[in-house]
């Protein structure tokens, strides 16, 4: 299964199975692509192929999540369609550059980030706002960033 590091992969997989028995002749590969090596292959793939480049996982607590972290670090939010994305390409094109995207260390800031602000600020957007204000030194500069 093609997925994220961070998704069931036997969820996947049980779900790509039953979807691959309903038509004659289909085969689901059951492979462990979280690996490392998997993992930059199927950037390779994804880029060959020139795959969507989905930003967030779809729910809307993602999506106001990664805007509000996006939002602290700099980066411009997620627009959902069209042919730029927040961090760059909308679509996957440099197998190194996309795996550099999703990083450990990218996914544990974001997780860390969305969690302190969770905890001081809860569900109150007037709260979230406030607590964003601790990141407004980090912001990077856009023309010196690229």
């Amino acid at each position: 299964n093609a997925t994220s590091r961070w998704k069931d992969a036997n969820q996947v997989d049980d779900s790509g199975a039953r979807a691959a028995q309903k038509y004659d002749g289909l085969v689901y590969w059951a492979k462990n692509w979280q690996t490392d090596e998997m993992t930059m292959r199927k950037y390779q793939i994804s880029a060959q192929e020139r795959f969507y480049k989905q930003e967030y996982c779809g729910c809307s607590y993602s999506l106001r999540d990664s805007n509000e972290w996006r939002r602290a670090n700099g980066i411009p939010k997620i627009e959902i369609g069209g042919e730029r994305a927040g961090l760059g390409n909308r679509y996957f094109t440099d197998p190194v550059l996309d795996a550099a995207e999703e990083s450990q260390e990218v996914v544990d800031e974001f997780f860390s980030q969305a969690q302190e602000l969770a905890q001081t600020a809860g569900n109150d957007r007037n709260e979230r706002k406030k607590a964003l204000q601790i990141y407004k030194d980090r912001r990077k500069n856009e023309k010196e960033a690229g």
